[in-house]
């Protein structure tokens, strides 16, 4: 297939694994929706079927507009603001997926983002303007160091990168928890959270409407671009996806296949810090996580939708994103559980890894493309001969 085939593959199997995950959803909300008691079939069918209604306009239409069909711009601006953590997260998916490197650190990472980009909001003396910078640099570093024990394994003793930073996400999580309930609590407050972070770290809000939505999301966008570049437009991203496509073919035509995946690994937590330290000063005025927060497992299905590319990847995110409000506003309203979000991205991630999926489909692209092909050569051939 070319690139424009290939493309549209992607997008027309994108579309079906959502367009199958939204109708599984629709049938386990029918199943799911309460019927009164004592009702006859055809009536509790009826209140299944207007339940069912009910929570699919919360799901797909209650994120962009109200009850009288005016657009909800808190609810759209709380889509954007969720969107911050899983670019960042999506784009170092991407990064490590694009060398072949299956590292799931993402999701630790972003938490040991947030906690160096906090500690640097309550300790670091630094004038305003620069003390958030600072911040956000330090979590990147953080999380970019940490990848380096995953990448180096990798590189060196060909230890299992997955199995590695799947291990690393709750090493960093249970050391933090222990930092914070030890050393850095704030004894004054009813739970357990850090000190109050220096007004002056805040990063500003985009829009002052309640939502959280920062100049952090200006920030991805921007990063977004440069990812693109990179992984497009330089000899280091144009390695890093040699080595993914063929590792071998790379280290016979002289690339230096071990310093270019701790590279990616690397850059991967780099990404992935960023994000942390963004999201934590962006929305928080004081470190509170207790667990691994789910922006890195998103980040993988956000990957998964881009195909890769870092230019899709706010796409997928808005997507997963939209949902996200979608169900949450669909359990308050319509009482179906906001569980339903993990269904769906299960089914999408089950879809796009199914090797098998749609195969037909791209069978047909590639015989059309070859017949065409044929075709104009044969027609060059026989306009040579006349």
């Amino acid at each position: 297939m070319n690139k424009k085939q290939s493309m549209l593959f992607g997008l027309v199997r994108g579309a079906a694994a959502i367009l199958i995950a939204l109708l599984v959803t629709t049938l386990l909300i029918f199943i799911c929706a309460d019927t009164p008691d004592g009702a006859s079939f055809g009536a509790a069918f009826s209140a299944k079927l207007t339940q069912t209604g009910g929570a699919l306009r919360q799901l797909l239409i209650g994120p962009a507009f109200r009850s009288n069909g005016s657009i909800s711009t808190k609810n759209l601006s709380d889509v954007l603001a969720s969107m911050i953590p899983t670019i960042f997260t999506g784009l170092a998916t991407c990064v490590m997926f694009s060398a072949n490197q299956f590292n799931l650190g993402a999701e630790g990472g972003i938490m040991l983002g947030a906690f160096a980009g906090a500690l640097g909001a309550i300790y670091l003396d630094l004038p305003a303007g620069i003390l958030p910078v600072v911040c956000v640099l330090i979590a990147a570093a953080a999380v970019g160091a940490m990848m380096l024990i995953p990448a180096v394994l990798k590189a060196k003793l060909g230890v299992s990168e997955m199995v590695n930073s799947l291990m690393l996400n709750y090493v960093v999580m249970y050391l933090i928890k222990y930092l914070l309930n030890t050393h850095l609590a704030d004894k004054s407050k009813g739970q357990v959270q850090s000190y109050p972070f220096q007004a002056d770290a805040a990063i500003p809000q985009l829009i002052d409407n309640g939502s959280k939505l920062s100049w952090g999301f200006i920030v991805a966008l921007v990063f977004v671009v440069l990812t693109t570049l990179f992984m497009y437009r330089t000899r280091w991203g144009y390695a890093i996806r040699m080595i993914g496509i063929n590792q071998d073919f790379a280290m016979y035509s002289g690339m230096k296949v071990g310093g270019i995946v701790i590279l990616s690994q690397v850059l991967g937590g780099v990404l992935a810090g960023m994000g942390g330290g963004i999201e934590m000063l962006g929305r928080y005025t004081a470190f509170s996580w207790s667990a691994l927060p789910g922006y890195g497992w998103t980040g993988i299905t956000v990957a998964i939708l881009a195909g890769n590319n870092p230019a899709f990847v706010p796409f997928a995110a808005f997507f997963m994103a939209y949902l996200d409000k979608g169900c949450n506003l669909m359990s308050t309203y319509s009482g179906v559980p906001a569980q339903l979000i993990d269904i769906i991205q299960a089914l999408i991630f089950l879809f796009f890894a199914a090797e098998q999926f749609l195969s037909r489909y791209r069978q047909h692209l590639v015989v059309r493309n070859t017949q065409e092909e044929l075709a104009q050569k044969a027609a060059q051939v026989e306009g040579g001969v006349k």
